[in-house]
């Protein structure tokens, strides 16, 4: 890992406005949480608390901000052609990936763990908190690879992401149970809910499935990013 091009691209990453679209999701999390524990001591927490951890914190809170945050991370250099800069320096490209992917995946985990886990904290549940900083941790590593992967790939990243987050982890897999070893969002719910042990999230795969999975996926991201980006012409365009 290269700790300059690391400096720079969480500055690029933290200095533009595109990190404002962040701040939404997170308030939205905590305020249905307090909602539903305002809700007084006749509700069920496991009513609503799958609901809000699990189809809204880790179905949709976490791939968005992984994509925002990882197809920006390689992405916006590309668009604006100062990739061309960083390409002629002498330097490895798993060692570009490897930077960029570290950088979007710490920015990814702070984004997303820490309203989880205060969210989880309103809820009164010290273990889902723990819980939930791992799963997001790990599924923000696996979906920031995937989302670096996409910036290279196609010019449209964005939008080829959501494809992905509406169609395959939220659609295809919860009507094809075999699919879910294949979804990072189920590999985040899993290992969450082997720490968090409570009802207020569930999931059917084991944790030691969940992290191998989780980590293949990563590293299929970072080995495919690397890849694309050793055959990416200076004139912006992979052959």
């Amino acid at each position: 890992m290269n700790p300059t091009i690391m400096r720079l691209t969480a500055r690029a990453l933290l200095g533009r406005r595109r990190v404002l679209l962040l701040l939404p999701m997170p308030v939205l999390l905590i305020g249905l949480t307090v909602l539903g524990v305002l809700e007084g001591p006749d509700a069920d927490p496991a009513d609503w608390g799958p609901l809000v951890f699990g189809n809204l914190g880790l179905a949709v809170v976490l791939p968005l901000t992984a994509l925002i945050i990882g197809s920006s991370a390689l992405g916006l250099e590309i668009d604006d052609g100062t990739i061309t800069h960083l390409l002629t320096k002498p330097l490895p490209r798993s060692e570009i990936i490897a930077s960029k992917l570290v950088v979007a995946w710490l920015v990814t985990t702070a984004a997303t763990a820490i309203p989880l886990a205060v969210s989880a904290l309103i809820a009164g549940s010290t273990s889902l908190a723990a819980g939930l900083v791992v799963g997001a941790a790990v599924g923000s590593l696996a979906y920031s690879a995937i989302f670096l992967a996409l910036s290279v790939m196609t010019k449209r990243p964005v939008a080829v992401g959501l494809v992905y987050i509406v169609l395959w982890e939220n659609l295809l897999v919860s009507f094809v149970d075999g699919a879910r070893v294949l979804s990072v969002r189920q590999h985040a719910t899993a290992l969450a809910d082997a720490i968090g042990d409570t009802p207020l999230i569930a999931s059917t795969m084991t944790a030691v499935t969940a992290l191998v999975m989780a980590l293949v996926f990563s590293a299929v991201g970072a080995v495919t990013a690397t890849r694309k980006l050793s055959s990416f012409a200076l004139t912006g365009d992979a052959n």
